[in-house]
Formats: C-alpha cells, sequence, structure tokens
C-alpha cells in the first residue's frame, strides 16, 4: 500500500501532442512560410514538426511509466541552455571571440 501511495503523491505528466499539432499547422501557413523564404531564401519543408508529432502519438500507444522514463531520459540528455565557465576559461573565451577588439586601441 505505501508504494501506491507514492505514485499517487508524484504527479502524473499528461502528454498532449495538441502544441506539436498547432506547430504542424502553423508551419504549413503562409505567414510561416514567407518568414523562412525571406530569412533562408528557401521555404520550410516542416519534417521535423511532422517528427514531433508522430513520436508524440507513438508515446500515446506506451504505458504511463514507459512515458515517465522516455520523457526523464530525454530531458537528461538535452544539453543545459548555460555552459559554465571557470574564471580561466572564461577569459580564453573571451579573447577568442572578441580579443581582437583589444588590439585594435
Amino acid at each position: 500500500m505505501s508504494l501506491k501511495k507514492e505514485e499517487a503523491s508524484v504527479p502524473q505528466r499528461r502528454l498532449s501532442c495538441t502544441t506539436h499539432f498547432d506547430a504542424l499547422w502553423f508551419c504549413y501557413s503562409p505567414v510561416h512560410q514567407m518568414q523562412q523564404y525571406y530569412r533562408l531564401g528557401a521555404l520550410d519543408n516542416c519534417s521535423g514538426k511532422w517528427t514531433a508529432l508522430v513520436d508524440c502519438l507513438n508515446l500515446k500507444t506506451k504505458r504511463s511509466s514507459e512515458v515517465e522514463e522516455i520523457i526523464e531520459t530525454r530531458e537528461k540528455a538535452k544539453p543545459h541552455i548555460w555552459s559554465f565557465r571557470s574564471p580561466e576559461e572564461a577569459a580564453s573565451h573571451w579573447k577568442e571571440l572578441f580579443g581582437q577588439l583589444d588590439e585594435q586601441d
């Protein structure tokens, strides 16, 4: 009984594919396609959006415990948005990117 109590206390994620469908729908809109053409010189084939939607729909067919495990694994595999550096690493990276500015003086 204690296991069921613990499982009940952990909120289950509700998997929704609506955001993926909306993203795919917007991808085919004239606004998005014209933005892509203006910015990149080519139309978007929306394959990434299709992949995300199909992946989401495939996850819907799995048990909730499997879905939780898959989602946690994917979140751990994502790189963190910030890369932390030591002061020495930061200084060398700064010089690599902006060292030419110091030389102009």
